[in-house]
């Protein structure tokens, strides 16, 4: 309906544009100046502005990186003033754009949100997003490599300049050694792991992020033909057939889950607090440093380590993306150009902060960065950069997600 609504008002604009005259072509609108100046004046334009970032606020990693790396260094170099707004939930952005779009409103709240995979198709598609803008930012330029699948592409959708790629994830099992001498290494040998350990297993419930992701990984790991799943050349009738496996051993895994299946983790928080409480000895991340922080935070025992499945683990980008109607779009350009720099994607990338993947190609640092890049070393829970490469998979197509989130409910969860 909300497209046929703008659809119509596009219409009667192009009906009514003969009307205006020469007072619509006389100058360009301050959106298009902005894509269209040096980005000297952008920074200058941005300066003094408070700029909000709407991102997940679960990991207290992200925060900390965000709250007392970033944002003191961008209110001292570019003047710019960073606002975190936490969210549970990237849809949270979504409905909001949605509802803002259908009423009109020109000028929102939101300056930069973090997102990716189907979120970013359902923006996309209902044009809540501004650009593009990526090739204005001189360290897009100079750090990315645009041309690289998982930064041009989004869960398969093409990113067409309108998100910058901020870092680098890919899918891990967290377990505790002390409990799990030899973790299993494919679908076939988790399924048998979990049957001869019940109740010490289990994932969230979907819609929840990793617990969405967990079964796209199982997909990778039972699919013949995992690549067909990549790009949106399915419709839903023919999707549903395929991924029948699935579901069967979704099916066959679920009465030797925690709670015997009956009920799912609401998210990964509480996951994680069943498993830091040893009633599961599994959890996992799509962060594959997120059991290190967790160590270090204290929170999971210092036996934690993590793995991945030989079949393949999920790997993905994810972005930062301006709304149509964000307020400051001149401070949300600067604040993400310098998200993109070396320094910003260095000190993100130190498990002392974050952990996070680079988004910046390693083909484009200079020797000297490279070498500043080597003298970070992976924490002893996680998995060597070369050992998460071997494995990695690429995300399939955004189109399929809400369909196979939605399959698992009537296949699975009311079974």
């Amino acid at each position: 309906m909300f497209k046929k609504i703008l659809a119509l008002f596009l219409t009667l604009g192009l009906l009514t544009a003969p009307l205006a005259g020469c007072r619509q072509t006389a100058s360009l609108s301050p959106d298009k100046e902005l894509l269209q100046a040096d980005f000297s004046q952008i920074q200058k334009e941005a300066r003094g502005q408070t700029v909000a970032i709407y991102m997940w606020g679960g990991d207290e990693s992200v925060n900390r990186y965000m709250d007392e790396w970033v944002a003191p260094r961008v209110e001292k170099e570019l003047g710019i003033k960073l606002k975190r707004v936490p969210i549970n939930d990237a849809r949270e952005m979504i409905n909001k754009l949605l509802t803002e779009k259908e009423a009109g409103k020109t000028k929102g709240s939101i300056d930069i949100m973090w997102i990716n995979g189907e979120n970013f198709k359902l923006a996309k598609d209902n044009d809540l997003l501004w650009g593009p803008f990526v090739d204005k930012l001189p360290n897009y330029n100079r750090y990315i490599d645009g041309e690289d699948y998982q930064i041009k592409y989004d869960f398969g959708e093409d990113t067409e300049g309108l998100e910058a790629p901020w870092g680098k994830a890919q899918f891990v099992f967290i377990y505790d050694s002390n409990k799990i001498a030899s973790p299993p290494d494919t679908v076939e040998a988790l399924k048998a792991w979990i049957k001869d350990n019940p109740g010490r297993f289990t994932y969230p419930a979907p819609p929840d992020f990793t617990g969405s992701a967990f079964i796209r990984q199982i997909l990778a790991g039972v699919s013949s033909n995992y690549d067909r799943y990549l790009t949106a050349s399915l419709d839903r009738e023919s999707l549903e057939t395929e991924i029948t496996p699935l579901w069967d051993y979704l099916n066959q895994i679920k009465p030797y889950l925690w709670q015997k299946g009956i009920t799912y983790p609401e998210n990964i928080a509480k996951l994680n607090e069943l498993y830091a409480q040893g009633e599961v000895y599994m959890t996992m991340s799509y962060n594959p440093n997120y059991a290190d922080n967790m160590i270090k935070q204290g929170r999971f025992p210092a036996t934690t380590r993590t793995f991945v499945l030989k079949n393949g683990s999920l790997a993905n980008t994810h972005y930062l993306a301006i709304p149509f109607n964000a307020p400051h779009k001149a401070g949300a350009m600067a604040v993400i150009d310098y998200l993109l720099s070396f320094e910003a994607q260095l000190a993100k990338f130190d498990p002392a902060n974050w952990g996070d993947g680079l988004a910046i190609s390693l083909a484009k640092l200079s020797p000297e960065e490279k070498e500043k890049l080597k003298q970070i070393k992976p924490g002893k829970a996680a998995l060597s950069p070369e050992e998460l490469e071997k494995y990695k998979l690429p995300e399939l197509s955004g189109a399929y997600v809400d369909i196979i989130e939605e399959g698992w409910f009537n296949h699975v969860a009311k079974n």
